[in-house]
């Protein structure tokens, strides 16, 4: 992989920074995407090296997603690997019908699936270029199972999912997509919100109620991303792969706490 690029929509934090890392350990070049995380992405570029930049650009706008794959052409002239990581979601009980509107699906739709679909169209005459080109969608345990923060966002992760498995079959055989579902995901927006002692007592509850007793943090879920781009892997391709320490094996995982993904 050493010399390959990477564009990671929604690289500047969370399980999109723990990606950059691992391919820039691995001799990616990384173009780090972000919406707002303007600090966070730059710094992130100057710690991954091998040239890396962040590129500013609200990917659930069609225009914008072609800016940032002509920034990675500028910058490099090549772009070998697209993670489309960045997501969006309104927290609402599921029973509660009246908690979201259309306005709320459509907008968790533009970016989950719209802006994926957008990065990948984009994307696809330089990936076909390449010799190892390769696509990971990450998704959610909620679009395999119908639960999580809300009703539209496992709808949306639901048709990542299916998106996944359609282009996977007309890209092919230049460009293999795949996808990971993670369920609950230890990231820094948890701690923001609950504070250092509830983020831990979180962590712990979700830990318990899982086989491999483990709340899964960002760089378990970057890990098999980085696996699934990797071109040792090209037999492999319109997979989804559950990445939440064994929490789907638990019939009743909708009902134990912690499982907001």
């Amino acid at each position: 992989m050493k010399g390959a690029v990477a564009i990671v929509t929604g690289g500047g934090t969370g399980i999109g920074a723990a990606t950059v890392r691992r391919l820039a350990a691995r001799g990616v070049s990384c173009v780090i995407n972000y919406a707002s995380s303007q600090a966070e992405a730059e710094a992130l570029a100057v710690e991954a090296g091998h040239g890396a930049i962040a590129v500013q650009a609200d990917i659930a706008d069609d225009e914008a997603c072609r800016r940032l794959v002509t920034a990675a052409n500028d910058a490099f002239g090549r772009v070998d690997f697209l993670v489309n990581n960045a997501g969006r979601t309104k927290f609402a009980l599921h029973e509660d019908l009246d908690a979201l509107d259309a306005a709320d699906f459509l907008d968790i739709y533009q970016l989950n699936v719209v802006a994926a679909f957008q990065m990948i169209r984009v994307s696809a005459p330089m990936l076909r270029a390449s010799p190892m080109s390769a696509v990971v969608n990450v998704a959610s345990v909620a679009g395999v199972f119908g639960i999580g923060s809300s009703v539209a966002y496992a709808a949306s992760k639901g048709a990542l999912i299916t998106m996944t498995k359609s282009l996977a079959r007309i890209l092919a055989p230049t460009i293999r997509v795949n996808a990971v579902a993670p369920g609950y995901v230890a990231t820094g927006w948890y701690e923001q919100r609950l504070g250092e002692e509830g983020f831990a007592r979180l962590n712990a509850k979700v830990a318990a109620a899982t086989p491999m007793a483990l709340a899964t943090g960002p760089d378990e879920v970057a890990a098999p991303i980085e696996a699934l781009l990797d071109p040792a892997m090209r037999a492999v391709t319109g997979e989804v792969m559950l990445v939440d320490a064994g929490a789907h094996l638990d019939v009743g995982m909708s009902r134990r706490p912690g499982r907001e993904n």
